[in-house]
């Protein structure tokens, strides 16, 4: 199977719902590994294949201090998603537009 592209790593990245509730987390501010694992109630190695994941599509930071690792959010890796879903609000502009002008042709 051939390698995906990067935008494509990006949203298959965060369809995962594990990875998006991590990316929610990482929201907030930066976490260890631990904390991860805390708050989301799953397995340590399967918070951190998760995050390698997230890590590889760089949509996280990762820091080392001394043993342990703590994680942020990298907003600027969520631009293909932002690019993507933002095409649709023309389409939804219109729709609304469309309704505003049925409603109001129903009220007169």
């Amino acid at each position: 199977m051939p390698r995906l592209t990067a935008v494509e790593d990006v949203f298959t990245a965060v369809a995962e719902p594990h990875r998006r509730r991590i990316l929610d987390l990482l929201l907030k501010g930066e976490r260890s590994v631990g904390d991860i694992v805390s708050v989301i109630h799953i397995s340590q190695p399967l918070a951190s294949k998760h995050l390698r994941v997230l890590r590889d599509v760089e949509l996280v930071i990762v820091r080392s201090d001394r043993q342990q690792r703590f994680y942020s959010l990298n907003a600027a890796g969520l631009k293909p998603l932002h690019a993507w879903a933002g095409s649709f609000e023309r389409f939804w502009n219109e729709r609304f537009d469309r309704l505003a002008s049925h409603l109001h042709k129903l009220q007169t």
